[in-house]
C-alpha cells in the first residue's frame, strides 16, 4: 500500500477542473513550493480512485496573542511571571471557533460535493477529516497528484505537484491540508565525531563515527580539551548542586527508535565518572510502543542519557521518552512525541499526519497496535538532540509545530533543542539555491528546525581550546574544519519581541557581510539562544570510553543545569522556570553567562558568523554560569 507523505512544486493548473466546481469564488495558492526535495522524482500520475485521508488543520483561536500570553508568564518583569496555565486553559483558549468549523465544513459540502456525514471533527476541534479519492481532491484543491519515488530506498509516496488552492473565505480558516506538499524526511541527530562526514546529493544523511577510544583515561580537569568529563563541565559552568526536591522535579530526554542506549556502556561511564550511579537507568516512558531494541544506532542515546544522568547525579530521576515501536521508525517525527505529551495536539482522534509522521496503530507485523495521545506527562525540562533543515518542511507545518512548543511553555515546560553541527549550512552541509532547492554547492544559508522556532531554547556548541584550562575562556565549537556550531536566522519565523533589542544591537555593532539574499537577518528569529561545551565528551561506547562531539552534548548539559535550578525553586515553594528565553534575554540576566568571543561557524562557501562580545549567531548569549543563574531565578516569583 502506498504511504502518503508531503510534497510540492509549482502547480500546473488547468481551467477544466473548475468546470465541475459549483462555487465561482476566486481561488489562490494556500501553500506552494518550487522544487522537489533531493532524492525524490515523479514516476507517474496518481490513480484517480486512490483514497486519500484528507485532513484539514483548522486555524486556532487567539494564536495572534500566543506570544503575548507566553511573555506574560515568562518575562521577569511581568506581574504574572511563573503563573503557568493548565492543559484545560490552553485547550479552551486556542480551540478553533465554531465559525471556522462551519465555514470549512460547508466548503467541503458545497464545492467538494461531500456528504455531511463523511466529515469528522477531531476531539479537540482542531482538525476536519474526510476520506476522498484523488479525483475528488484534485478538483477541490485545483491541483494534480503524482506518485514520487525515493531514489535511495525505492519508497513511493503520493503528493501534490507544486501547490494547492483554496477560496479566500476558506483560506483564512485553514492552517494547512494533508496529504499535499510534504515529503517524509528522517530526523537527524546532532552528534558528530572526529571523522569527516560524507554527504551525497540524494540525501542529507551522513555516517558520523566516534573518535578513537581513549588509551589513558582521566577523571579530573587536567585535559578537558581532549577528554571532556563531568568534572570539566562542573568546573566550566560553576555547577555543583545537591538536589533536595527530586520527588517534585522532572526532566527528560527524547530518543527515536531504533536509537537506543546500552546498559553496559552506561555502567562503564558511571564506574569511571560517577561510581554511585552504577546500575542506575533512566525511567523508560514508552511513546507509541517505544522500546529499547537490540539494533540501530547507540551513539546518540548513549551520549544524551550519560550526560544528563551523570551531571544530575543519583538522586534525580531522568525520564527517557523512547518514541517508536522498533518497527515503524523510518517516519518518526517530533509530532509523534508531541501527541503523547499533549493530547490536544493529536490530529484526529489520536491519529496523526499521514503525509509526514509515523502512523499508529502500526499495521506491520509486530507493530504497536495502539496510538499514544496525551498518555505521557511532559517533564519540566525536555532535551532533544535531533533536528531537520527548515527548508525540508513547509512554513505551515513548522509554524503549527512551533505553536505547540509555545503551549508547552505556557504550561511551564522548558524545551531545549540542539542547534546543529553544520555552521550556517543544514544537515550534511547542505545549502540552498535561490529557488529554495537544497544544493550542496549552494550559497544561501540553510537554517535548522526546531532551532529556529522562537518558542524553544536553541543550544549551540563551544569548546576548550587545545592546551587551555577550564579557567580559560572557551571558543565556538569546531572539529577538523568540518563541524561547527549551527546558528543564524530563520527563513520562516519573525524575530520575537524578547530578542529584538539584543539582536538589533548585534546587527548594528557587527553587521554581517552578506546580502539579505544570502541570509535573512533583517527581521528574523535568530539562534542559538545559549551554548555549552560540545567537544570530545568522554562517554561509554561499544565497551570503551571514547570522544564524541556535537551540540547533542550541549543540549542535555544545559538541561541538567536548568533542572537543578528548578529543584532549588521547587524546594522553596516556587514553580518551574518554564520558557526561559524572555528571562535570559532580559537585562536582569545579562551577566549570568560566560561570553564567547572566539571562533565562527562557516558554511555555504562563506566564513559564516563570528563569535563576538554579547549575543552572536554562533554561541548565542554564551555558556551558563550556574551560580549566577540560580541566584537570579531564586529571586523571581
Amino acid at each position: 500500500m502506498l504511504a502518503f507523505t508531503r510534497l510540492f512544486m509549482l502547480c500546473l493548473l488547468a481551467a477544466a477542473p473548475y468546470a465541475a466546481v459549483a462555487s465561482p469564488v476566486a481561488k489562490s495558492y494556500h501553500e506552494s513550493r518550487r522544487s522537489i526535495p533531493a532524492g525524490w522524482t515523479p514516476v507517474r500520475r496518481a490513480e484517480a480512485d486512490i483514497v486519500l485521508p484528507l485532513r484539514i488543520g483548522l486555524v486556532q483561536s487567539n494564536l495572534h496573542n500566543i506570544e503575548a500570553y507566553l511573555l506574560d508568564v515568562s518575562h521577569p518583569d511581568s506581574p504574572n511571571y511563573g503563573n503557568h496555565w493548565n492543559a484545560a486553559q490552553v485547550a479552551d483558549t486556542f480551540r478553533p471557533s465554531n465559525e471556522t468549523v462551519d465555514v470549512v465544513r460547508s466548503w467541503l459540502v458545497a464545492d467538494g460535493g461531500i456528504d455531511f456525514q463523511r466529515i469528522s471533527l477531531s476531539g479537540n476541534g482542531g482538525w476536519l477529516q474526510v476520506d476522498m479519492t484523488v479525483d475528488e481532491v484534485e478538483r477541490l484543491l485545483g491541483t494534480e497528484y503524482y506518485v514520487y519515488e525515493n531514489l535511495d530506498s525505492g519508497a513511493e509516496h503520493i503528493a501534490c505537484k507544486g501547490g494547492y488552492e483554496l477560496p479566500g473565505h476558506v483560506s483564512k480558516h485553514v492552517d494547512f491540508i494533508t496529504p499535499t506538499l510534504h515529503f517524509d524526511v528522517s530526523l537527524k541527530s546532532r552528534r558528530s565525531s572526529k571523522a569527516r562526514r560524507r554527504a551525497s546529493m540524494a540525501s542529507s544523511s551522513f555516517s558520523p563515527k566516534v573518535g578513537n577510544p581513549f588509551k589513558d583515561i582521566q577523571s579530573g580537569v587536567s585535559n578537558c580539551s581532549e577528554q571532556l568529563t563531568l568534572d570539566c563541565l562542573r568546573a566550566l559552568y560553576d555547577f555543583n548542586y545537591n538536589p533536595v526536591a527530586t520527588d517534585r522535579n522532572t526532566v527528560g530526554v527524547v530518543e527515536y527508535d531504533p536509537d537506543h542506549y546500552v546498559a553496559t556502556d552506561m555502567d562503564l561511564f558511571f564506574s569511571t565518572y560517577s561510581k554511585s550511579q552504577v546500575g542506575q537507568r533512566p525511567k523508560l516512558v514508552a511513546v507509541d510502543g517505544g522500546v529499547l531494541v537490540d539494533y540501530g544506532d547507540i551513539l546518540e542515546s548513549n551520549l544524551d542519557t550519560q550526560c544528563m544522568m551523570g551531571l544530575l547525579g543519583p538522586k534525580q530521576e531522568v525520564q527517557l521518552y523512547q518514541v517508536g515501536d522498533g518497527v515503524e521508525f523510518k517516519d518518526l517525527s517530533f509530532n509523534n512525541f508531541l501527541d503523547a505529551i499533549d493530547g490536544s495536539y493529536c490530529t484526529f482522534e489520536g491519529g496523526d499526519d499521514p503525509s509526514f509522521d509515523a502512523i499508529f496503530p502500526d499495521p506491520a507485523p509486530g507493530g504497536y497496535k495502539s496510538k499514544d495521545c496525551g498518555t505521557a506527562k511532559p517533564a519540566y525540562v525536555i532535551s532533544t538532540s535531533y533536528g531537520y533543515d527548515e527548508a525540508q518542511l513547509t512554513p505551515a507545518y513548522v509554524q503549527r509545530q512551533c505553536t505547540e512548543y509555545a503551549k508547552l511553555g505556557l504550561m511551564g515546560t522548558t524545551i531545549l533543542y540542539s542547534s546543529g553541527d553544520s555552521g550556517v549550512a543544514g544537515n550534511g552541509d547542505a545549502c540552498l539555491d535561490p529557488d529554495g532547492t537544497v544544493d550542496y554547492n549552494g550559497v544561501i544559508f540553510n537554517p535548522t528546525f526546531p532551532a529556529g522556532c522562537p518558542y524553544i531554547t536553541s543550544v549551540g556548541g563551544t569548546q576548550v581550546d587545545p592546551g587551555a584550562s577550564v579557567t580559560d575562556p572557551e571558543s565556538a565549537w569546531m572539529v577538523l574544519d568540518v563541524f561547527y556550531s549551527s546558528g543564524g536566522f530563520s527563513n520562516v519565523f519573525a524575530i520575537p519581541d524578547y530578542q529584538k533589542s539584543t539582536v538589533q544591537g548585534y546587527l548594528k555593532n557587527y553587521p554581517p557581510p552578506y546580502s539579505t539574499d544570502i541570509c535573512n537577518f533583517t527581521a528574523s528569529r535568530a539562534y542559538p539562544d545559549l551554548s555549552a561545551n560540545a567537544n570530545n565528551y568522554s562517554i561509554g561506547y561499544n565497551g570503551e570510553l571514547a570522544p564524541v562531539s556535537g551540540t547533542s552534548a550541549a543540549a542535555p548539559t544545559v538541561g541538567a543545569i536548568l533542572t537543578s535550578i528548578n529543584d532549588a525553586r521547587l524546594a522553596i515553594g516556587k514553580g518551574p522556570i518554564g520558557f526561559i528565553n524572555p528571562a535570559i534575554y532580559s537585562p536582569f540576566f545579562r551577566d549570568a553567562f560566560n561570553d564567547i568571543t572566539k571562533g565562527s561557524n562557516p558554511g555555504c562557501g562563506t566564513d559564516g558568523f563570528n563569535a563576538v562580545p554579547g549575543w552572536d549567531p554562533v554561541t548565542g548569549l554564551g555558556t551558563p554560569n550556574f551560580k549566577k543563574l540560580l541566584a537570579k531565578w531564586l529571586v523571581l516569583p
